[in-house]
């Protein structure tokens, strides 16, 4: 569960996100990971799924493109940070689902990777 609170410091106020966790035998459990999301579905490729909210401000890669597992797909902003999105396999990119300029939610497809 989030809770959103804000924080004075100083003069300025800032709207902050707070969400729940949970320890499951010695690994803290939440709900949204901190790492790139990927999912493996059959005939579908790999799923590469965007671990924050943000604005895209580069797309690396185009359908067709061959990656190797660590080079940069896509680069999101948020909160005034560049975040690289990399590839988790070896692959050829089959989809990319956002331009730069999208703002995506955390958890939204971004790229599919076969």
């Amino acid at each position: 569960m989030i809770k959103i609170y804000k924080v004075k410091i100083g003069e300025k106020v800032y709207e902050v996100e707070v969400e729940a966790v949970k320890e499951v035998e010695g690994e803290i459990k939440t709900s949204v990971s901190a790492t790139n999301e990927t999912k493996k579905v059959a005939g579908n490729g790999t799923k590469v799924e965007a671990p924050m909210q943000g604005m895209v401000v580069s797309v690396d890669v185009s359908v067709g493109s061959k990656v190797k597992a660590g080079d940069t797909l896509i680069v999101i902003e948020a909160m005034k940070m560049e975040n690289p999105i990399v590839s988790p396999i070896d692959g050829v990119v089959e989809s990319v689902m956002v331009k730069k300029g999208d703002t995506v939610d955390g958890g939204a497809l971004i790229v599919t990777i076969a």
